[in-house]
């Protein structure tokens, strides 16, 4: 099933002579000899990003973070974008080199999501599958909608808030199946395999034993999270029912499939450098990454900005 691409080993280089002289390197994960590199001031700055490195090389947290930690025991590597109780909109940025987490942008504005009584801004780690593409090109035959262009978003539901660049190990309990501007954007549950409960609940049912109500404060929360920004609620397929984990491997397979089938593009308008698929025409090599990531600051170091504030009021949706 997660195979069918050829893997190289990343070459070390210094890490000094990589980043800029602002950044602040950071370990941010479980996985050894993986961190992460802040550049243009925290989120809340408009020029907020957060690159990540391996053996001291620059990777892309999309294109070269295995998506698969254990295939026995069908376990995945998620990436936190969002820590659980914040707001802002972080996401790894499909069109730049290196994908990146940024703070998203939305007509020139920063966005944020507005507090939803009794909800306090994302109740998940909130992040991405790496290796994971919703083709907008392929309708999904039991959605009827074709997918939203990105990764398939990760709701870590465990005990611990996570941060921003973590990498941890989940596996996947269920799948919800959001319809949003009639594009399938597919939201897995997933708990890290280092949780308490780990081992106590494996799929859907179990998790509205141990976490009664969960789910539907998902389903309240996905539906509505929008219409204080003055647009509609949002509609699902099932009937806002989650699908079970046998499902959700399914959606996550497939996805994983239609990457295979993005990186190994010659061209195309998201940005697919890495470090590790040697079939993939977008591989670079140590020299040419370490190059291309010091060209992205012009030899030079980047300004951090003045970090944007944002309105935190409670609204009640009816």
């Amino acid at each position: 099933m997660f195979v069918g691409l050829q893997y190289r080993a990343a070459a070390a280089y210094r890490h000094s002579a990589l980043l800029p002289a602002t950044s602040k390197p950071r370990v941010r994960c479980l996985h050894s000899q993986i961190k992460t590199a802040l550049v243009g001031g925290p989120a809340g700055a408009p020029a907020h990003r957060l690159y990540f490195t391996r053996d001291n090389q620059p990777i892309s947290p999309w294109h070269d973070i295995p998506l698969v930690s254990n295939a026995s025991t069908r376990e995945y590597n998620m990436v936190c974008e969002i820590p659980r109780w914040s707001n802002a909109k972080l996401e790894i940025d499909t069109k730049s080199p290196f994908n990146p987490i940024k703070h998203d942008t939305k007509n020139g504005k920063l966005r944020y999501v507005a507090n939803i009584f009794p909800y306090k801004g994302y109740i998940w780690n909130y992040g991405a599958f790496p290796q994971t593409y919703e083709d907008p090109a392929e309708t999904d035959p039991d959605t009827r909608h074709a997918g939203d262009n990105d990764p398939i978003d990760v709701l870590e539901v465990g005990s611990k808030v996570c941060r921003e660049g973590e990498v941890h190990r989940v596996k996947a309990l269920g799948v919800l199946a959001l319809i949003d501007d009639k594009e399938t954007d597919w939201k897995v549950l997933a708990i890290r395999t280092d949780d308490p409960l780990a081992a106590k609940i494996n799929g859907v049912g179990e998790l509205e034993q141990f976490m009664p109500g969960l789910v539907s404060a998902t389903v309240d929360w996905f539906t509505k999270y929008k219409v204080p920004d003055g647009k509609p609620r949002n509609c699902w397929a099932f009937d806002a029912k989650p699908r079970d984990a046998d499902y959700a491997h399914d959606v996550i397979a497939r996805a994983h499939d239609s990457w295979k089938k993005l990186i190994r593009q010659p061209h195309s308008q998201l940005k697919l450098d890495n470090v590790s698929i040697e079939t993939s025409p977008s591989c670079l090599s140590s020299a040419e990454a370490n190059d291309a990531f010091k060209a992205l600051f012009g030899g030079g170091s980047i300004q951090q900005e003045q970090q944007q504030s944002h309105s935190d009021f409670w609204h009640y949706v009816r």
